[in-house]
């Protein structure tokens, strides 16, 4: 639906008695097609679809922000919990290149069972008004999970060639940065579980946002953008280390990251995008001083927190249209970046590097570009393809086999929670 007159929508919030726990939110969601954003003690699960919206091509975004305004505009909502998350919300998952197959989608659910904090809620979604309050989904418990290994760590010659191609693009002055990735390929059982791996992602990865919309799953540590309560943050994320096997190996990683002049200037690179990207729409834009190393399971990343004010009240999802793509996912300059991108890389990245998260009523949401993350596609002839991306910004200086290494890292959250 990219036209026409808005669907309305009725939504009502009762606040829950008792606090579910991530495997209480898990045992709601459908084990072939779970809806799911969840970090630490925030997040929910969707049941069910009340509406799919669905984009594609240049104006992705801005096709899906007049149709949620529209349909926020005459939706009617009951909503006394008042938290970031209650009342009508979908779920959105957007494709990295507006030449992309892949379909970009909002999804408002049917149910939705939510927490914040020491808060929780259920949320009923329908087309048609309801007089009773909304009732709890029946849980199930985790099905089979036969698993896949993906080959992350076999050769890749076109990879290693791509990273020389942009690598001679780069000293021919025809870009400062370009982020290149790639893929890798398995099949599970349609009888497969998702809530498995989701459930392995949210616990190992419990300070990123783990997602599941439309078959796209992950644990991403980059927030593109959070707009809730009146203020505006983001965390950007360039320069990656993989950890080490034992503390003085891991700490000495940590000092490279933080002391290297190419990590350092590709970190430069992509909060500038962001800077530049997001100043014209927010108010007293602001940023940590100094990168920071921020530690996860697998790698140390470069990262630097940004804050501000809304500023002319653009919603949570125009402002992810304004800064995707970000110079972390694309490279510098943007435009000459993705062109490159486009050229060298030899498929279709589909929604990896793109914008998931969710939005509300009133515009708020939080939204992080789709890393650490795999696509699950349909059930044909009994099993389902999962196709895994992972990358790295090439820049003067870098080493194929280096680059190479880094995505294997990166790959490290999908094929330990994939697997067996």
């Amino acid at each position: 639906m990219n036209s026409g007159s808005p669907h309305r929508l009725f939504a009502v919030t009762r606040p829950l008695a008792s606090l579910p726990t991530l495997d209480d939110l898990l045992s709601f969601a459908d084990p072939s097609q779970p809806l799911l954003w969840t970090r630490g003690d925030r997040g929910g699960v969707g049941v069910g679809e009340t509406l799919r919206l669905t984009f594609t091509g240049p104006e992705r975004f801005a096709q899906a922000s007049t149709a949620w305004r529209n349909i926020a505009a005459v939706a009617e909502i009951d909503d006394p919990v008042g938290l970031p998350g209650t009342g009508l919300v979908a779920f959105g998952t957007f494709a990295f290149d507006s030449a992309s197959e892949a379909e970009s989608v909002l999804i408002v659910p049917r149910v939705i069972v939510a927490r914040h904090r020491g808060t929780a809620w259920l949320t009923e979604i329908s087309v048609e008004p309801t007089d009773r309050d909304p009732q709890l989904p029946v849980p199930t418990s985790l099905g089979s999970w036969s698993g896949v290994d993906l080959p992350t760590t076999e050769p890749n010659s076109a990879y290693l060639a791509g990273v020389r191609d942009a690598s001679s693009r780069i000293a021919s002055g025809a870009a400062e940065k370009i982020v290149l990735s790639r893929q890798v390929r398995g099949l599970i059982s349609a009888e497969d579980d998702l809530r498995v791996p989701l459930g392995r992602l949210a616990e190992r990865y419990s300070d990123c946002w783990t997602f599941a919309v439309d078959g796209m799953l992950g644990a991403s540590p980059e927030t593109l953008i959070r707009q809730t309560d009146g203020a505006i943050s983001a965390r950007v994320l360039a320069g990656t280390r993989a950890r080490g096997s034992e503390p003085t190996a891991d700490a000495r990683a940590r000092d490279e990251l933080l002391t290297s002049t190419k990590e350092q200037h590709e970190h430069a690179f992509a909060v500038q995008s962001v800077v530049t990207a997001l100043a014209p729409h927010v108010a007293e834009l602001h940023t940590s001083e100094e990168p920071f190393a921020l530690q996860l399971p697998n790698v140390w990343h470069l990262a630097t927190d940004l804050g501000a004010t809304p500023g002319a009240g653009g919603t949570s999802l125009e402002l992810t249209a304004a800064l995707h793509p970000t110079a972390a996912v694309a490279g510098t300059p943007t435009s000459s970046a993705v062109e490159s991108i486009a050229e060298i890389e030899p498929f279709d990245r589909g929604r990896y590097a793109g914008a998931v998260g969710w939005i509300d009523a009133a515009g708020d949401g939080e939204w992080v570009i789709a890393l650490r993350c795999a696509q699950v596609g349909p059930a044909v002839n009994g099993n389902r393809e999962v196709t895994a991306t992972a990358g790295g910004g090439i820049v003067a200086g870098s080493d194929p086999h280096r680059e190479f290494r880094e995505t294997v890292s990166k790959f490290t959250p999908i094929t330990e929670a994939f697997g067996a």
